[in-house]
């Protein structure tokens, strides 16, 4: 089931197209990461999704619904640019946007309980926002974003302000929720985090969504045939070369824990594995034997540059 549908969405600002004949969906209990550079549309495909734009052609559903400020109610949205009233206490916040989507009081506040105890701020319930760390603000933000139960997440630049170790708590929560399964759409800069968390990915750049699919399947996309070895004895590169099997061979630094002779090689097209292992096994033992896979980093990168 489709939690998110959209077709040929296109914005403008004037004459500038913001987005270009979009499409994109979403499936109902996955997390995509949303990625592009600054400036590429992101964030105003994220407020139409929510109503708070309106688009000026195509078709944007949202729980099979044409998307609305009413239809918002039922999703989960943080911003970017923050929304807290720095005077109001905490839990008085938590409870006036729990309610302005639709919650009561008392399915709110157990569950603000609940989150302010993972988020390690107990105690914390009547203090003033401006009284908190940048940090602490960005986890009620967070709270008060999934405080009535969305059936869509989306968080916009959530790891922002985070140190690691409030960044491990948020990606547990995340795992947590997806696990219960809500959908939700991630848009940040944190490759890593992205990486560890979402089914799949979109790239937006400069309006166009230029790549959409499943993580491994983007990955498998863009490999090279490279891979990663580790031997127990010193190879000799000019006998590996006459087997005609390796486009490049040079030796690397270890992967950090392991001992041995490590070494990055591209293998020719069509060259079978098997082969490179028996080529590699005349020499010395196998340690390690790993393709490496371009990180999402990397592919973001390669995209982004070949299309600006």
């Amino acid at each position: 089931m489709k939690i998110l549908d959209i077709e040929n969405l296109s914005k403008f600002f004037g004459s500038y197209l913001a987005l270009d004949n979009v499409n994109l969906s979403v499936e109902k209990g996955t997390v995509l990461g949303l990625l592009g550079p600054n400036g590429a549309g992101k964030t105003t495909l994220l407020r139409i999704i929510n109503g708070i734009l309106v688009k000026d052609s195509g078709s944007v559903k949202v729980l099979d619904a044409e998307a609305s400020l009413s239809a918002a109610r039922k999703i989960g949205y943080m911003p970017e640019e923050r929304g807290l009233y720095d005077n109001m206490t905490v839990e008085n916040q938590i409870l006036y946007f729990g309610e302005l989507k639709g919650a009561k009081p008392a399915d709110i506040i157990p569950l603000m309980n609940e989150y302010l105890s993972l988020f390690n701020l107990e105690g914390s319930n009547k203090r003033k926002v401006k009284e908190l760390s940048k940090g602490n603000q960005q986890k009620v933000q967070i709270i008060a974003t999934l405080i009535h139960k969305p059936e869509l997440v989306i968080l916009d630049e959530p790891f922002s302000g985070f140190d690691p170790i409030n960044g491990a708590l948020l990606e547990s929560l995340i795992e947590r929720l997806k696990s219960d399964g809500t959908t939700m759409i991630i848009s940040s800069h944190n490759m890593h985090a992205v990486e560890e968390m979402c089914d799949s990915i979109a790239l937006i750049n400069k309006g166009r969504l230029i790549l959409q699919g499943e993580l491994e399947e983007v990955k498998d996309m863009f490999k090279r045939n490279e891979y990663i070895v580790v031997m127990s004895g010193r190879l000799e590169l000019d006998k590996l070369g006459e087997t005609g099997f390796f486009k490049s061979v040079e030796q690397i630094m270890p992967p950090k824990g392991r001992k041995g002779f490590s070494y990055k090689f591209v293998k020719n097209q069509d060259v079978p594995s098997s082969n490179i292992i028996n080529a590699l096994s005349e020499q010395a033992e196998i340690l390690l034997f790993e393709e490496s896979l371009p990180s999402l980093n990397d592919i973001f990168i390669r995209l982004v540059s070949d299309n600006n």
